[in-house]
């Protein structure tokens, strides 16, 4: 026999394993889960999380009161990189938008796995952030969004090398910037790295289910451009406010489908400076979101053409500015793809029953997906008022939430023996 032949039979015999274990049911890969769960490396690196829950407390709280407004995440980011020189990484460097990466290597002959959790915050400069602790919950802007996550990531690195656990593929742990405006780190760094990650896990909103698509998201600012005046010039002309406000009135009275799951809110006015002038320059921002393009593609047309007509009545003139678009991110069948199955079924073997599976993810995962890797995002710890100065989070959940997120980094990165 040829050493071609012996070759193709070979790979005859592997392909159907590893397609096999890609077409896994969920019960099976729970099965496996739950074994993976037992292992006593494993058992110790849970066991960890439970022994440093004080320092990992402490750690979250000094994380989440240094201020990160998106762009300027530097300060915080700096923190992070301290801690990570101390854990068992081959590769710590920033990219050229400012992410900050990790790599714990793998051993080889596994896939590889981003974790990624990002690092900027909704919150203004300078504002000064002091958590507090009470009724079993932490109290701080930003403590949940996204700090909870960063935390997770840097306490699973120090329980996998604490417990010695290694991994098959590399798991490369990315903090991002500017994830509350426009996801640029996320976006860059997927697009660097398309074809060479086989999964993404973004980490963000959630605990007890996860997303695995992400809604669309376009961004727009609405002008009506009038004359303007004084006060008491001759009216009409009116103030630029006039057709607005009655474009405002008609958008809210368009219907917003429920199922796909869709949203329109104008959360954002403008007009004149001072009190006595007629606006030349009157707008508002319009934020459209859906699971399907095509109603945030209707939508908009409705907008535009209620714009019209109001600028056209109020004769007037109008125009559209762009702030940003970003599609909704969808793998076809991706609902039935291996990670997501593989991720329900940690779930389900840590004790979290039925857990909510949705395609309305807004966060980095969307990038990732957009860019045809295959994608997740779920969250560390219940929290909640997020991008509110009252924002919390409960803490004893936040520990199980760690371990959930071990559990998910040696399931898809899979654990080397």
């Amino acid at each position: 026999m040829s050493k071609s032949t012996i070759a193709l039979a070979l790979i005859l015999i592997i392909a159907p394993i590893r397609i096999s274990a890609q077409n896994e049911t969920v019960a099976q890969l729970t099965e496996q889960a739950r074994s993976l769960q037992s292992r006593p490396e494993v058992a110790a690196a849970l066991d960890y999380i439970d022994k440093t829950r004080d320092q990992i407390l402490r750690e979250w709280t000094a994380m989440t009161e240094i201020n990160a407004p998106s762009g300027q995440e530097k300060e915080r980011a700096r923190y992070i990189e301290k801690l990570l020189k101390k854990m068992n990484l081959k590769q710590i460097h920033y990219d050229s938008v400012g992410n900050l990466i990790a790599t714990r290597k793998g051993t080889g002959g596994g896939p590889v796995v981003v974790f990624d959790a990002h690092m900027d915050t909704v919150f203004q400069p300078g504002l000064k952030i002091k958590a507090t602790i009470r009724d079993g919950k932490i109290f701080a802007p930003g403590i949940g969004d996204d700090t909870r996550n960063i935390e997770a990531l840097l306490a699973s690195i120090r329980a996998l090398d604490s417990a010695h656990v290694k991994t098959k593929g590399d798991l490369i742990f990315v903090f991002t910037v500017d994830e509350e405006k426009t996801m640029s780190g996320a976006k860059a760094f997927t697009k660097d790295n398309k074809g060479k990650v086989n999964y993404y896990v973004a980490l963000d909103g959630g605990y007890e289910g996860f997303t695995y698509a992400g809604i669309g998201i376009n961004w727009y600012r609405y002008h009506f451009i009038g004359p303007g005046g004084h006060t008491r010039s001759e009216t009409p002309p009116y103030s630029a406010t006039l057709p607005l406000a009655r474009a405002i009135e008609r958008i809210y009275q368009l219907q917003v489908p429920k199922n796909p799951s869709s949203n329109l809110n104008i959360g954002m006015l403008g007009g004149s400076e001072v009190v006595n002038a007629k606006a030349a320059d009157a707008w508002f921002s319009l934020d459209l979101r859906s699971t399907e393009n095509n109603v945030i593609a209707d939508l908009k047309k409705k907008v535009d053409d209620i714009v019209k007509d109001e600028a056209d009545r109020a004769q007037m003139t109008f125009k559209t500015d762009v702030i940003s678009e970003s599609p909704a991110a969808m793998i076809p069948d991706h609902r039935n793809s291996y990670i997501v199955r593989m991720v329900e079924a940690v779930y389900l073997a840590m004790g979290f029953e039925n857990p909510p599976i949705t395609n309305t993810g807004s966060n980095n995962a969307s990038a990732a997906l957009r860019e045809g890797i295959p994608a997740i995002s779920t969250g560390a710890g219940p929290c909640g008022d997020a991008h509110a100065l009252t924002e919390w989070c409960y803490i004893d959940p936040f520990y199980r939430g760690t371990k959930k997120t071990i559990m998910l980094e040696l399931a898809l990165a899979q654990i080397s023996n």
